[in-house]
């Protein structure tokens, strides 16, 4: 489950509150290379506004067109697209993709609530539709259900929106939450000078004042919580390393290079920290991307949190291409820059 799913959710639930008619459709089954995966979910408003997505759009644009000409379902069904040929150029799925939709009316919204209200709680809730009449019952979810179909029955599982702690609000970390922000994150920043937080654009952040370790501990982290360390200061960072590590936090990183990584590391076990958490810190943070600026650091950190995110395994490679000198920093050692938010400079390890 998706964070912008949760969103589509909320979407459906306050126009159906408003008294304007929804019908609900997700994604059950995909055969080829399908636009998106089991479970997504797109949301229709009577008047062919919508929410969320199935496909690339031609199938949503076939689907809009049936509710505003009034084919509206009255009970759930099982809908497909790109069982032929034919079918599949004519709605441009890539590659022969076909889908197998569940369409819904939504009738009682109040599931919708209930499963908000949980998911806010940081709750998994694991969501069952009987297709023969409609209804809907909600249980707790465990972590690493996938969607499930058997023709008779409907199961997704929701769980709590994915968060971002960002530890440091210097123009990295601005330009990180403006990225993890569109990814559906929600965003929290933590740094106690405070003078650093004039800048941040509270629309797409939530700013946690306190000293960053007592703020992980006091967040409630749990495995959709990611933290980054990006102060460059042992004083902020370190500590505040200590208790991510030993949380359920799905990703742990902190700036710096490898030889500061290791330096880094060998003072995190003079803690209480073992082998196995001192080993879960990604460090260098981010993807080699060659990265040399602020908003590039920012792309290659969020670039392997979305890799982390979805289970695919990253390896960060240093390649001899960027062994640039710059500024006296020795490139040769890290694979790119980091930049240092202190006293207003940039500077490299």
């Amino acid at each position: 489950m998706e964070s912008a799913d949760l969103g589509v959710l909320k979407l459906a639930y306050e126009w159906r509150m408003g008294g304007r008619a929804v019908t609900l459709v997700t994604v059950v089954t995909t055969w080829g290379s399908a636009p998106r995966p089991p479970g997504a979910l797109l949301a229709i408003r009577d008047d062919g506004a919508v929410a969320g997505s199935v496909s690339g759009g031609c199938v949503e644009d076939d689907l809009i067109d049936r509710v505003r000409r009034g084919e509206r379902a009255r009970t759930p069904r099982v809908i497909a697209y790109g069982v032929s040929a034919d079918e599949a150029a004519r709605f441009n799925l890539p590659c022969g993709g076909r889908l197998q939709l569940v369409e819904e009316p939504l009738v009682d919204a109040s599931w919708i609530g209930e499963i908000l209200a949980r998911t806010t709680r940081r709750e998994l809730v694991r969501r069952t539709l009987r297709i023969a009449d409609g209804s809907v019952s909600l249980a707790p979810g465990a972590r690493g259900e996938l969607p499930a179909f058997d023709g008779a029955t409907l199961q997704v599982t929701f769980g709590p929106h994915w968060r971002l702690l960002i530890i440091g609000a210097g123009q990295l970390s601005a330009c990180l939450a403006s990225i993890a922000h569109g990814l559906g994150f929600d965003v929290l920043v933590c740094d106690p000078r405070e003078e650093y937080c004039a800048t941040l654009d509270k629309s797409l952040v939530r700013w946690v004042p306190g000293m960053p370790d007592d703020v992980v501990l006091g967040i409630g982290v749990d495995a959709h919580t990611a933290i980054v360390a990006l102060t460059h200061d042992p004083k902020l960072d370190d500590m505040a390393l200590i208790e991510a590590l030993k949380s359920e936090a799905f990703y742990v990183g902190a700036l710096g290079s490898r030889r500061n990584t290791r330096a880094r590391k060998e003072r995190l076990l003079e803690f209480d920290l073992d082998d196995a958490q001192a080993a879960r810190l990604r460090g260098p943070v981010g993807l080699d991307l060659g990265s040399r600026t602020p908003a590039e650091i920012a792309v290659s950190i969020a670039a392997e949190l979305v890799a982390v995110k979805n289970g695919v395994p990253v390896v960060q490679k240093k390649r001899a291409e960027h062994t640039a000198v710059a500024a006296g920093c020795d490139r040769a050692a890290t694979g790119r820059a980091y930049f240092m938010e202190t006293e207003g400079t940039h500077a490299c390890e």
